[in-house]
């Protein structure tokens, strides 16, 4: 079949969470499954990167977006270590900017933008797709816009659409009186007039009602989001079409996260062959200017510091527990300044317990996830994650929350009958978080002996499990079947 993947973020090039992992791996398991697959991003300034040549596709691209008539051109190289074609939107006067997202109040437009140069691409190389892959709120256009004003071009005439959910969160919500900025055409008639009428317009409940197919990205998030608790205001038209709603969950690329050839690890280890695991803690600690200590056990964290990612329980429950319990710590991340200030101030109270890494690396990150020996994250929701099967994969046991795909990878330990990967707390609230990291240092216990034997039994558990874009790429081509 013919894909055309449409996304605003594509890791290496550009990143700012999951999303930019997914729409590079899963484009490239597709291509390895046999699909005929282009990818399309925006050419942001970063993406301009030392060493990188791009090949000029189609000098120019007019579109015209209500009042404004937009110019763009089409660049292209290959997704690293594959075959698959990329394709960068370039408008300097919408992408050119130091950041991905905001910065301009022209969001509306930067991303009417890139629905339309994909599809003017599509026409320009005579690519039929057979399905068109949508991206969270900034590609959600796309099914109507091939309702309405690409409904003419016969190369469409077999595309059908599916819609990827990563976070329902961002929906791309606008005044209204946006709307002629958006080229949908004769397409405002088929716009949720209800929104309008109360003066807004929204790019992700647009695609919510005209993809033939929506898709989130784990199975336990595809039930969330039809809740009025998860679903922000979009869970009765998620009800509404939940027979086209189907949760496939994420998977890793175990190219770039694999204990066993990762090459910013100090050593390589396997379900079989756990001793390199120790030399990465050895390692861990004397980067983060911790004492090494064998015995103890190692708390990671790798994450945004936002509200969503449950930090607030953190605030109640660590600077106790690291008093009353033997334990090391090591955050990496960014985020809101109180929970910067936070991490920050605990590593002043316990300099050998605790150490906070405000600069984002993704060596750190990486020996981080191979270095702990448990991995907190307690997110208030999550979509799906990666840093859970991250940890999975590296033989670190995960600390987390019950919700979305945090509940589909992880599952507490059960020392009668072996089962279990992880420490899960099923009530977001300081107790809940306080009885899981307690029963993750109880498990530990002295960390040698049979109880370390036992806890190699977990890691393997996890070690084990299917996690990579291998075991999922199958699920999306069925349903590319099934839609084509």
């Amino acid at each position: 079949m013919n894909v055309l993947f449409v996304s605003s973020e594509v890791a290496p090039f550009a990143k700012v969470g999951g999303l930019g992992d997914v729409a590079a791996a899963l484009p490239r398991y597709l291509a390895e499954s046999g699909e005929t697959v282009k990818v399309v991003v925006p050419m942001y300034a970063k993406v301009h990167a030392p060493g990188r040549t791009f090949t000029e596709v189609v000098p120019e691209i007019r579109i015209e977006l209500g009042p404004h008539d937009v110019r763009v051109s089409i660049h292209t190289c290959k997704l690293p270590g594959t075959n698959v074609d990329v394709y960068f939107v370039r408008c300097a006067a919408l992408f050119d900017r130091p950041g991905i997202y905001g910065g301009g109040g022209d969001e509306h437009l930067r991303f009417a933008v890139l629905s339309h140069a994909s599809l003017a691409l599509c026409q320009y190389l005579q690519f039929a797709p057979d399905v068109v892959h949508a991206n969270d709120w900034q590609s959600a256009l796309l099914p109507l816009l091939l309702k309405t004003r690409y409904a003419w071009d016969r190369l469409f005439a077999k595309t059908r659409t599916v819609l990827t959910i990563h976070n329902i969160g961002h929906q791309g919500t606008f005044d209204a009186r946006v709307l002629p900025e958006t080229g949908l055409g004769d397409g405002f008639g088929l716009v949720h007039q209800d929104e309008l009428r109360a003066g807004r317009f929204g790019f992700l409940l647009t695609g919510i009602l005209h993809a033939n197919a929506i898709t989130t990205v784990s199975p336990t998030y595809a039930r969330e989001i039809q809740t009025p608790e998860h679903g922000v205001g979009l869970d009765p038209y998620l009800r509404q079409r939940r027979d086209v709603l189907f949760g496939i969950l994420n998977g890793i690329d175990e190219n770039e996260w694999n204990p066993e050839i990762d090459g910013r690890i100090p050593a390589h280890y396997s379900d079989a062959d756990l001793d390199g695991k120790e030399a990465c803690k050895e390692a861990l600690m004397t980067s983060a200017g911790l004492p090494y200590r064998p015995h103890l056990p190692v708390v990671g964290i790798v994450s945004r510091l936002v509200w969503q990612k449950g930090f607030d329980l953190c605030m109640g429950v660590l600077p106790k527990l690291l008093e009353q319990r033997a334990f090391q710590l090591v955050t990496l991340g960014t985020g809101e300044p109180k929970y910067e200030d936070f991490f920050r101030a605990l590593a002043r109270k316990f300099p050998r317990q605790v150490a906070y890494l405000p600069a984002f690396s993704e060596n750190a990150a990486h020996l981080i996830e191979a270095g702990s020996d448990l991995f907190l994250m307690p997110s208030r929701y999550e979509p799906c994650g990666l840093n859970q099967m991250y940890s999975l994969r590296y033989g670190t046991l995960p600390i987390v929350h019950k919700t979305g795909g945090l509940a589909d990878t992880v599952w507490n330990v059960d020392f009668r009958s072996g089962r279990g990967t992880g420490f899960v707390f099923d009530h977001f609230d300081e107790t809940g978080l306080a009885w899981a990291l307690g029963r993750a240092l109880d498990s530990w216990g002295t960390g040698d002996g049979a109880q370390r034997e036992r806890w190699k039994h977990f890691q393997r558990n996890g070690m084990r499990l299917p996690l990579g874009w291998d075991h999922r790429v199958g699920e999306y081509r069925r349903l590319y079947q099934r839609l084509a």
